[in-house]
């Protein structure tokens, strides 16, 4: 197996803010993103999975949250009802991205 991986909360969070942030900057694709769950994945051992898994829907939940809560807050303002129309939602994705995660291995 290799090299694993510490399965903390703390460390979970940073790997998915780490990922945001690269796909955010431009860094990575989305499919570079997922690919790189996939890998890391692999890296848990199988008896730290289950507390992995809790804590990575933990973080993507308070993630999605908050990005839910700045966006209503932004849209909110009457100069930025335009913006609703070209905005997707894609935090109903996350979950399907970590299944996909999960699942691929």
């Amino acid at each position: 197996m290799g090299q694993e991986v510490s399965i903390s909360y703390q460390a979970v969070k940073s790997r998915v803010y780490k990922l945001i942030d690269a796909l955010v900057e431009g860094e990575k694709t989305e499919q570079e993103v997922q690919e790189s769950m996939r890998r890391w994945w692999k890296l848990v051992h199988p008896a730290d999975r289950p507390m992995a898994q809790k804590y990575l829907m933990m973080v993507l939940e308070r993630s999605n949250t908050s990005l839910a809560a700045i966006g209503d807050g932004f849209v909110a303002f009457k100069e930025a009802e335009a913006l609703r129309e070209h905005v997707p939602n894609k935090f109903s994705k996350m979950g399907q991205i970590v299944s996909q995660a999960v699942g691929a291995v």
